[in-house]
């Protein structure tokens, strides 16, 4: 017989069977870390580390290299115009990091530090016992402070004085004191380890701290073998018990070698990050076990459930990050509002924005936010509600806005353009995402628009469909004029129009996904190549985080599946030029950069349809020769393996691998069948390649 051409057409489809997939296409069956480009695989580009240095505890930047503390949830990446300096703000399921000269700084807010500082409001000798500051604010209710080199201990506060005061302390001196002069407040000796245990305890009165909240902890000197720099360390520490409502545990990275009871020196100070009561620290979805689980009387009056029977499942933390200018605007998911001013030093920590001076009935809740375009109003949605005076109930289907150009002004008077609207389909708001002059709100049920108008009204709001809600707060991305996202059993895009897209692996992907983690799905976008590309965890994920990917080439209209762990992605921007992202071990990674896995291996294939060679397969045939159309590179190695069954739900027989190389012209096989398909596939370090349209030479073989 004459070559017979053995084309595919581009995209895999895998939700009818592999022999369905030859009739009616043929298709590709099965792949992994290839896409389409022409029409034609190809194997994707690989990927490279992006060297994070960590901070000495003086905050210099080092050339020892880290990963950033957390699972990263969200990110964004800009360019200051006050310095020129580009900064990628990465949001984490318990920090708040910007990554800045190839350095990472946490500007995760605060709940407490110990630190507080005033001055007093009057002279002081050096003998009085009750001590009248300014301010208490910051202060907890019994403590110590430094007021010049004089170490005060108090038994408690009343009103704006320090009173039960203890006067020259830890071998300092009792003073006199002007009036206006600096108190700070200190830790005195709150550590204490334990021979060859990695775990140290801290005491500090009315810490107020849960577990896996994290603090920092600086001024600390070494105690028991426990250097100072490891106490001291930028990275900080998170909490794994709590002893009482005055000590608690963490665990350092080296055992002590000695007890001591108290130490840490005269001058500890530590900053507590905002945790678990903020909305941190929850890295996956966790069961409701609250009071209103479960049937009446199934288990002890006024005791929590210790089983969640209903399947409901709490938020794991994530953020939303806007740019306003070359400031950021940072929400926790569940929580508040923060500012982080790129004018201020970098070390700074972002800060509430209802402490902002002016600010005016800010959210102290909110599950959604964004920046409309081109209008910009900061938007919250599924937040609490206004209320004058404050005290607003929270609503998971309200959405608020801040006037035009004031981000802070959230209350609305007949001066500015701030207001509310409440949606009604739904129970919850689940994305949102700016588009070209329209804001697109998700609830978990319905898809709504939202547009600026002006005048009395300011936006208008229109329900765009129903039954199409958003899987996650990440799953949906604007590109161009059209936002696609994935929802609950199937993908849409809004192009004016809501439209379900077509899938044919759509059954595969929610079959193979962890219905549980949905919500970790995370969406990127790859210009370059047309690919929009959901991360989600699947049902053999190791860890729980994204493992698996679909991606849509939306030029090619062709979808492709594979295995890849990464839990944020960002298309190239600016000084980025190429797509970066991070996995779920905090690694920040350079796509399309390389032929390797940073370093390893790619283990990238296609997998076409079984392919008669008669027209209705009633006759065996022997396939001897291959004749290969590929682009490949002088290193790369394509091996091809040729899969035959005599019927379409026989055993399959697997033949080769037979090695195709740039000059391979021609391979000899022995594949017998009613129908082959072709698998490609490569291993190396250095490959590269794009296949063209394969031909076979076969020869008949008999009926049987």
């Amino acid at each position: 017989m004459p070559l017979q051409l053995l084309k595919y057409n581009p995209g895999v489809v895998k939700d009818i069977t592999e022999y369905a997939a030859g009739k009616n296409g043929p298709f590709w069956v099965d792949s992994d870390l290839v896409r389409f480009k022409n029409g034609y695989p190809e194997k994707l580009g690989g990927w490279a580390k992006d060297q994070i240095n960590a901070l000495d505890t003086a905050g210099s930047i080092t050339s020892t290299a880290t990963s950033i503390e957390g699972i990263a949830r969200r990110m964004v990446y800009w360019r200051a115009d006050t310095d020129g300096e580009d900064r990628l703000a990465v949001g984490t399921h318990n920090h708040l990091l910007i990554i800045m000269n190839g350095a990472v700084y946490d500007i995760t807010p605060l709940r407490d530090e110990t630190n507080a500082a005033t001055t007093t409001s009057e002279a002081l000798d050096n003998s009085e016992t009750g001590i009248d500051v300014a301010s208490v604010a910051g202060f907890t209710a019994a403590g110590a402070v430094i007021i010049g080199t004089e170490i005060i201990t108090y038994a408690s506060i009343s009103s704006l004085t320090l009173t039960g005061c203890t006067r020259g302390t830890n071998s300092t001196s009792a003073a006199a004191h002007d009036s206006g002069a600096a108190v700070t407040q200190v830790l005195i000796n709150p550590i204490a380890t334990t021979d060859e245990s990695t775990t140290v305890t801290i005491t500090n009165t009315a810490h107020g701290a849960k577990v896996t909240d994290w603090i920092v902890i600086s001024g600390a000197a070494a105690t028991g073998g426990v250097t100072a720099d490891v106490l001291n360390s930028m990275a900080g520490h998170q909490i794994t018990e709590i002893v009482n409502a005055n000590s608690y545990k963490i665990v350092v990275p080296s055992a002590a070698t000695s007890t001591v009871s108290a130490g840490g020196g005269l001058t500890v100070v530590i900053k507590y990050l905002i945790g678990i009561d903020a909305g941190m620290g929850a890295q996956g979805a966790v069961p409701a076990l609250g009071w209103g689980v479960g049937g009446w009387g199934l288990e002890g009056w006024g005791d929590p459930r210790s089983s969640n029977l209903e399947g409901v499942f709490l938020d794991n933390t994530s953020w939303n990050l806007s740019l306003w200018g070359e400031d950021l605007l940072a929400s926790v998911r569940g929580g508040a509002i923060y500012y982080y001013d790129t004018s201020a030093p970098i070390t700074n920590r972002a800060s509430l924005v209802s402490s902002i001076s002016g600010a005016e009935s800010v959210p102290s809740v909110a599950r959604i936010t964004t920046v409309s375009f081109p209008d910009r109003h900061f938007i919250a949605g599924g937040c609490q509600a206004y209320v004058a005076g404050g005290g607003g109930n929270v609503d998971n289907m309200l959405v608020r806005w801040s006037s035009q150009e004031q981000f802070e002004k959230f209350a609305p008077t007949a001066t500015n353009t701030a207001g509310d609207q409440r949606l009604q389909i739904g129970t919850k708001i689940v994305a949102m995402v700016s588009a070209r002059e329209e804001t697109l709100i998700s609830t978990d049920s319905a898809l709504y628009g939202m547009t600026f108008v002006g005048g009395n009204f300011v936006f208008s709001f229109r329900l765009l469909a129903t039954d199409c809600g958003a899987a996650g707060i990440n799953t949906m991305i604007n590109i161009d004029s059209s936002v696609y996202y994935m929802g609950k059993r199937n993908f849409f895009v809004y192009d004016g129009v809501v439209k379900e897209l077509p899938c044919p692996v759509q059954y595969f992907v929610f079959n193979r996904m962890n219905k549980t983690f949905i919500d970790k799905t995370v969406v990127g976008h790859n210009k370059a190549f047309k690919e929009i590309t959901f991360f989600y965890v699947s049902n053999d994920s190791p860890n729980q985080e994204p493992d698996a990917y679909v991606t849509f080439n939306y030029a090619e209209q062709a979808w492709t599946v594979g295995n890849m762990d990464r839990t944020v992605w960002s298309d190239s921007f600016g000084a980025k030029l190429v797509p970066f992202a991070f996995d779920p071990d905090g690694f920040l990674y350079n796509h399309e950069t390389g032929t390797s896995a940073d370093g390893a291996a790619m283990n990238s294939f296609i997998e076409g349809s079984p392919r008669e060679i008669s027209a209705e397969g009633e006759t065996l045939y022997m396939v001897d020769q291959v004749v290969p159309d590929v682009t490949m590179s002088a290193n790369t190695s394509l091996d091809l393996y040729m899969n035959t069954r005599k019927y379409p739900n026989s055993t399959e027989t697997v033949k080769g691998p037979f090695t195709i190389t740039s000059s391979t012209d021609k391979l000899s096989t022995r594949a017998k069948g009613r129908q082959i398909a072709l698998k490609f596939q490569s291993t190396g370090t250095t490959d590269e390649w794009t296949l063209g349209d394969f031909r076979v030479n076969s020869r008949q073989d008999g009926l049987r």
